[in-house]
């Protein structure tokens, strides 16, 4: 499975963003597909996850504010984030592993297939 996200950028405090993330090489079917972020300096933390079927989990952080989804025709999935904040401001990663029974684990060993990052900065 190759991921390539995309849809980073620099946007004020309080502003939206959009990540996607297009997924090839295999069948998207029975895939987890999850949004990670690294700030600098920090480790690698989880976002918000989403199984095949639908079910979506979010780190305390996103909840609230970052909506994932995904189309399994396109093989794609996004992360629609809104009243972002300067805390927000990290590398995001998209990454994908064949879970049919994921259960929302939050660690980055969970998965195997990874994208490159995008940025993103808030700007305060």
């Amino acid at each position: 499975v190759q991921l390539q996200a995309s849809g980073g950028g620099l946007v004020q405090a309080g502003g939206s963003l959009r990540l996607s993330c297009a997924a090839s090489g295999r069948t998207f079917s029975g895939y987890v597909m999850a949004w990670f972020r690294q700030a600098p300096g920090k480790e690698r933390n989880f976002v918000a996850s989403i199984r095949w079927n639908g079910d979506t989990y979010y780190s305390d952080s996103a909840k609230g504010r970052f909506t994932i989804s995904r189309d399994n025709a396109k093989n794609t999935v996004d992360l629609e984030m809104n009243s972002l904040r300067p805390e927000d401001t990290a590398d995001y990663y998209c990454a994908a592993s064949f879970a049919p029974y994921y259960s929302g684990s939050r660690r980055s060993e969970a998965f195997d297939y990874w994208g490159q990052g995008t940025q993103v900065t808030v700007s305060s």
